[in-house]
């Protein structure tokens, strides 16, 4: 409790301090300080922080850090402990020795080897899970009435456990495609149709993209869910008791003896034909124990209040997620992921935007958010808890900005701004960008759907138009390929010891970023009308309010 006092009387103290000394600033002259951006970087990615995974002594290093330097640029606590909102977790662990797999057929008994034929994550619903019944093949195990797709059609799966394809079908738009076929999703459909239990099988697609034995490198991850008010795991589901995802060499086992052979759907998939589903022969036990723990970690917010009388409810939100992953599994000396670029880098940003606004005379007309968020590592958790249990109305959210891995290696002509295409922030981002010289440019990915793949997308299942911006492609220089350097930090740091502070900091790059995200800020706080998605859009149709 003391603690807490001292903390909060020195944040009052900075707070009044820093509203004392403003400098002369306009919105058509911001002028970020590298110098900044480059400690908060450094410090974030020290490894004093040991790779700031969530709930760990690191983490709340840096939590703590963004709240005093939030407190220095005179933003108003806006958590529900002054700066900070903390958020319960259960973390589950998988014990290693106990899943079990039993297929009985026909008098038969198959037992599966974990973890060479399947893989089973641990349960965040029991401890000791298990579950028995008759099998269902429900294809891809998706229900798309927006894309006249039902996969449960005509199939009884009361009281089954369902076997379903990874993915989705060929036709689906990218990132539609990518909320229906997400695990959630699958869940939900399986559990809305009376399913006990969820077996997903590899396809030769995925085994492309991700084969089974690279997954094998994750058997060891906790899953982490945060916690609701009464004490139970967030977007869980439990009717369904148990899962897993089999190995092709299993799932062709699993299909021997029924009207079609995993061979046959696999010849359906290459002809871009959806199967249809039906009954497997047998029934299957699934069983396994796992551990569980509550951690606690916190996502930091404050706002800096508009200046219209009016406008100053509503806010537009600024996103960044401090955590990462922590310790490495290597007997390499160097093991902690300090998340220099993942993303201390996006942090970083944020921080001297929010110093940026804070210190100009003319202060935007809307309020601005600023939340820097846990647990996206484990899922976009700490996202997810803060828009389902804003610290403002999620109403008022008129749109969110995210920043999350911005790669400030080269200095870049243009931006991405992934999502942009489902709302008028396009127009509203084009602007702003072209008042820092810098143009903005299409997905050059839009078969990743990176739209649903960060801190932003909780936001927009809440109803508020995003996007997440990063540095484009096309570089200043004509000798740097922007792709090529995108691509070297995939295969080479992400996610490793390796993206630390020791990476090819460009400064003018990060300058250039910063200039470009705080012109998004004025530009969304300012304009008269507050951001819509556009006519028709799917996102805005399912989430909007």
């Amino acid at each position: 409790m003391i603690k807490k006092l001292l903390l909060g009387s020195a944040m009052t103290a900075m707070a009044l301090a820093a509203t004392a000394h403003n400098h002369e600033t306009t919105e058509n002259s911001f002028n970020p300080d590298t110098q900044r951006i480059k400690s908060h970087l450094f410090f974030l990615a020290d490894d004093l922080l040991e790779g700031r995974d969530t709930g760990s002594r690191g983490h709340e290093i840096a939590a703590l850090y963004i709240a005093t330097e939030f407190a220095k640029y005179g933003l108003k606590p806006a958590g529900t402990e002054g700066y900070m909102q903390q958020v319960s977790f259960r973390k589950a662990n998988l014990l290693q020795e106990s899943p079990e797999f039993t297929l009985n057929r026909n008098g038969e008994k198959i037992d599966f080897a974990y973890p060479k034929e399947y893989l089973a994550g641990p349960s965040l619903l029991s401890v000791d899970a298990n579950v028995s019944g008759e099998l269902v093949f429900v294809g891809y195990g998706i229900v798309a009435d927006e894309l006249s797709h039902n996969d449960y059609e005509n199939i009884d799966v009361e009281g089954k456990i369902v076997v379903s394809l990874a993915g989705k079908p060929s036709d689906f738009p990218s990132e539609e495609g990518a909320h229906f076929a997400s695990g959630y999703q699958k869940q939900k459909y399986a559990a809305e149709h009376g399913a006990i239990g969820m077996i997903t099988i590899t396809t030769p697609k995925n085994e492309k993209v991700r084969p089974y034995q690279s997954r094998l490198s994750y058997i060891h991850t906790p899953r982490m869910a945060w916690l609701n008010d009464e004490g139970q795991p967030a977007n869980t589901f439990p009717q369904i008791k148990g899962g897993a995802y089999l190995s092709e060499a299993a799932a062709k086992t699993l299909f021997e003896g029924a009207e079609r052979e995993l061979d046959d759907i696999y010849a359906d998939l290459e002809a871009d034909k959806v199967p249809t589903g039906f009954a497997l022969p047998g029934t299957v036990s699934l069983s396994k124990k796992s551990t569980h723990e509550v951690v606690t970690s916190p996502n930091v917010v404050g706002v800096l209040e508009g200046s219209d009388p009016a406008l100053k409810d509503e806010y537009v939100v600024f996103s960044a997620h401090s955590d990462h992953i922590g310790f490495a599994k290597t007997v390499k000396k160097d093991n902690i992921n300090n998340g220099a670029m993942d993303n201390a880098s996006g942090t970083s940003v944020m921080l001297e935007t929010a110093r940026l606004f804070s210190e100009m005379d003319v202060k935007p007309k809307r309020s601005i958010l600023f939340v820097s968020v846990t647990g996206e590592e484990k899922g976009l958790l700490g996202a997810d808890y803060f828009a389902r249990n804003p610290t403002v109305p999620v109403t008022s959210m008129v749109a969110n900005v995210n920043l999350d891995m911005p790669i400030l290696t080269y200095e870049f002509a243009d931006v991405i701004a992934f999502g942009a295409n489902h709302s008028d922030l396009k127009a509203s981002v084009e602007t702003a960008a072209s008042n820092a010289d810098i143009s903005l440019s299409p997905d050059p990915w839009p078969d990743q759907a990176l739209f649903t793949r960060s801190d932003h997308y909780a936001f927009v299942k809440q109803g508020v138009p995003a996007v997440f911006l990063v540095p484009g492609l096309t570089s200043k220089n004509p000798e740097v390929d922007g792709s090529k350097v995108f691509g070297h930090f995939l295969s080479t740091n992400y996610h490793k010891p390796s993206d630390d502070i020791n990476q090819p900091f460009n400064w003018n790059a990060a300058e250039a970023f910063t200039k470009v995200n705080a012109q998004i800020g004025w530009t969304l706080a300012n304009q008269e009308e507050k951001p819509k998605w556009n006519e028709g859009d799917f996102f805005g149709n399912t989430f909007s309010k």
